[in-house]
């Protein structure tokens, strides 16, 4: 017969999601009793997150403020017939330093590592073990719900930390590098200097499928550094992932398909960036706001996120019309045409879109000029797709 465990709040993963509520109700409500349950030994996987700096707005930044380890002041983006610097802060952090400080700020108990959860409810986590985790309410941070019920490309990818013999030269990041060989979609080459010897390649593709071949992509970032002149002393480290890109879809039946009263976040609540797949900026503020909500049960806790996330659902049709344009209407191997020609465009523009804070001017800026796909079967991917 396993234990009963009482608390407060109990978050179930310990992902980036989870562990930024759990931060935040420490900072905020340190009298909030709470638990992250995870099968993982450690917080956060291994992951780097990045975000732009408009993407966190200044009343959040105190929450992620600290987790961030490489900070630049520009980037700079490069296509075939467009190389060209934008003046935007850009930021990133390790997984490395989240697991370090959710332990510093956390007491020993809140940490439930290496136990794997069996079921969920909104104010019960059952637990492999026999033990049981009676709280007041149930967070729900874990992978996504049933992304059958969406219509979806796929951003993915593989990325290596690079430990290089000489220094790089490169003075801030390449967030988009689309003058590698066009393969599986729209593909480019992402690149942040950690140190005058350390680079971060990832090789992207926003592709139809979500097969990753990993050996494969593996041998064209090596590629990729020989062209840029970086010799490879060795490969500290890698990580792949495979995010959805939101086309549309049935939001409500979306969340669902986890349990209609249980309170999520992440990926489980359908919070990701629709054009991007990044969910670090829904992350930090619907953490904050958790923390300002004054009733922390199950049944409180799982209306607030399922509103908040049918929100943000609501916020980013746009995006998902331009999705659906991209990955219906046009050429898969002519994507990166897309993608350049937005590049073109002013950089604030640019900042609000990928802050998901597009204007009505940005959008109409967005669809004037010469169309990018074919009118035809763009008119015909709106009028077959749920992008609304």
């Amino acid at each position: 017969m396993g234990m009963t465990i009482p608390c407060d709040v109990a978050i179930v993963g310990g992902g980036l999601a989870g562990s930024l509520i759990a931060l935040a109700l420490r900072d905020r409500r340190p009298d909030v009793d709470v638990r992250i349950i995870d099968a993982a030994p450690a917080i956060g996987g291994d992951h780097v997150w990045s975000f732009f700096g408009s993407d966190v707005g200044d009343a959040d930044r105190w929450l992620v403020a600290p987790l961030v380890v490489h900070a630049w002041r520009e980037y700079d983006v490069a296509f075939p017939h467009l190389t060209r610097q934008i003046d935007a802060t850009y930021y990133s952090l390790t997984s490395e330093r989240l697991d370090r400080i959710v332990r510093a700020r956390l007491p020993e108990p809140a940490l439930m590592l290496g136990r794997k959860v069996l079921a969920a409810s909104a104010s019960a986590v059952v637990l492999a073990d026999g033990d049981r985790i009676e709280a007041k309410g149930v967070i729900d941070c874990r992978g996504p719900g049933d992304l059958s019920v969406l219509e979806l490309g796929w951003q993915k990818f593989v990325g290596q930390e690079l430990a290089l013999a000489q220094p790089h030269g490169a003075s801030g990041p390449r967030v988009m590098d689309a003058t590698v060989a066009q393969i599986d979609g729209y593909r480019f080459v992402y690149c942040l200097p950690f140190a005058a010897d350390r680079m971060f390649v990832e090789d992207t593709y926003y592709s139809d499928t979500p097969d990753l071949d990993g050996t494969a992509i593996g041998t064209r970032i090596a590629d990729y550094a020989r062209t840029r002149g970086w010799e490879v002393a060795e490969v500290v480290r890698g990580e792949a992932g495979v995010l959805p890109i939101t086309l549309g879809g049935d939001f409500e039946a979306y969340w669902r398909s986890s349990g209609a009263n249980v309170a999520k976040a992440g990926m489980r609540a359908g919070l990701f960036q629709p054009a991007t797949g990044y969910s670090l900026p829904d992350a930090v503020r619907l953490a904050v706001r958790i923390a300002a909500h004054g009733d922390l049960s199950g049944a409180a806790l799982a209306r607030f996120t399922h509103d908040y996330a049918r929100t943000a659902w609501k916020r980013g049709a746009f995006y998902r019309m331009l999705n659906a344009m991209m990955f219906r209407a046009g050429d898969p191997a002519e994507r990166w045409r897309i993608i350049e020609r937005f590049y073109r465009l002013d950089p604030m523009l640019i900042t609000r879109f990928y802050a998901g804070r597009s204007s009505l001017k940005d959008k109409a800026r967005i669809l004037t000029g010469k169309p990018p796909v074919p009118v035809g079967r763009a008119i015909n991917v709106l009028r077959t797709t749920a992008w609304r």
